[in-house]
């Protein structure tokens, strides 16, 4: 079954590609436990929730290949855990909140207080 796909489509620059999120009903708790499950990507949840939207560059230190964290912020994007807009060149990253709160209420407030012990991402 194909699912359709919100799709953010920029108004600055016609020939960039457009960075595609799920609708907030193809969320699945499945899939944002997942997302959730991995250390990186918990780190970079929690990052993102105590400083706001982040850069990707931001949220993964020079320990981490691009191609890597990249391969994480696609994983939270698809699961709609986060919303990356492109401004420039950098790839801007912020929570979908309400969606998640919306879809299932106090997962990710759970899951950021279990996480305590996560520390967040400098820069």
């Amino acid at each position: 079954m194909v699912l359709p796909i919100l799709v953010c489509t920029p108004c600055h620059n016609a020939d960039m590609r457009p960075i595609s999120h799920p609708e907030p009903s193809q969320i699945t708790l499945a899939e944002v436990l997942y997302a959730l499950g991995d250390p990186v990507r918990l780190k970079i949840v929690k990052t993102i929730a105590q400083k706001g939207e982040q850069a990707c560059r931001s949220c993964g230190g020079e320990d981490i290949a691009k191609s890597t964290l990249s391969h994480h912020f696609k994983i939270l994007r698809e699961a709609g855990v986060i919303h990356t807009q492109k401004v420039g060149t950098q790839h801007l990253n912020s929570l979908r909140t309400a969606d998640l709160e919306a879809r299932f209420p106090g997962v990710l407030a759970a899951v950021l207080a279990a996480a305590g012990d996560v520390e967040v991402c400098e820069g």
